[in-house]
């Protein structure tokens, strides 16, 4: 017989299995009772509290957080030995969204730069094979936008914001990620691989990437990474908009200077709230 760990006063948890129910993944539920545990993205929570709140042994918790770090859903913050919600929490849902203190941070700094320059701006980090919205934020007065919203997917190897995340990436990690570009479609990657490169070349010399019609000829965009260091994984903002409304020489010569001096205002504000 399996025995089941009770909470103090044997009143049952969420993470319990009902009766017999043979299907029912007890480590799994637990998991998600960690996560369900942070209430908002200022929340920094030890293995302690995190017990507390789950009814669970520290034992177990420890090795929860352990597992859930390892896979993304949580960030452990060295300096004080407790965790926060981490970015792959965002694939659960838009509601984890709300609870990410980089959000917070970047998003006014995303509308001043979106409202300057007509663009839609967004904060992106990749999902596999792609780069995942985190926060999109739209010019107030722009006639033309680009429809896509937090959560939005995008291509990794043809966008701005893919091809910025791959010229910020450690060379090792990006090399793995060509090679999966490649294996995927041959026949494209000679392409891919060729805005890739000029992307590198780029970032040293401009400090963004960009791509101007290359992934849909319709859109412009420019890209810069973004680097909060604390474990957190390489980030990117992107600035786009219809190719018939700013042109690349206007991203350029216009856009590109506020891009760069938006990234480097979040990161310090970042930093200085951490």
């Amino acid at each position: 017989m399996t025995l089941v760990e009770k909470p103090a006063g044997g009143s049952p948890r969420r993470s319990d299995p009902p009766k017999e129910d043979r299907h029912f993944v007890t480590a799994l539920a637990r998991g998600l009772e960690v996560l369900h545990a942070f209430k908002s993205g200022e929340e920094r929570l030890g293995n302690h509290e995190l017990a507390e709140r789950c009814s669970l042994p520290k034992s177990t918790i420890t090795r929860l957080t352990y597992t859930l770090t390892k896979l993304g859903y949580l960030h452990h913050i060295a300096e004080s030995g407790r965790y926060r919600l981490g970015l792959m929490a965002l694939t659960l849902g838009g509601t984890t969204l709300s609870r990410l203190d980089v959000k917070e941070v970047s998003n006014p700094f995303l509308q001043q730069l979106a409202n300057e320059t007509d663009t839609m701006v967004a904060l992106a980090t990749r999902d596999d094979l792609s780069m995942f919205y985190i926060e999109n934020c739209r010019s107030e007065t722009a006639i033309l936008t680009l429809m896509l919203g937090i959560g939005s997917h995008i291509p990794l190897g043809t966008t701005a914001a893919g091809r910025g995340y791959l010229a910020g990436a450690p060379a090792g990690a990006r090399q793995t990620l060509e090679a999966r570009l490649q294996a995927i479609d041959p026949v494209g990657w000679p392409r891919v691989e060729k805005g890739i490169r000029q992307a590198m070349a780029d970032l040293a010399e401009f400090g963004c990437v960009r791509s101007f019609g290359d992934w849909r000829r319709e859109i412009n965009g420019i890209a810069v990474p973004v680097r909060l260091g604390s474990g957190l994984p390489l980030m990117v903002v992107n600035a786009a908009a219809a190719a018939s409304s700013i042109s690349a020489e206007t991203f350029m010569d216009e856009v590109r200077p506020r891009l760069i001096a938006t990234v480097r205002g979040i990161e310090a504000q970042y930093h200085a709230k951490s």
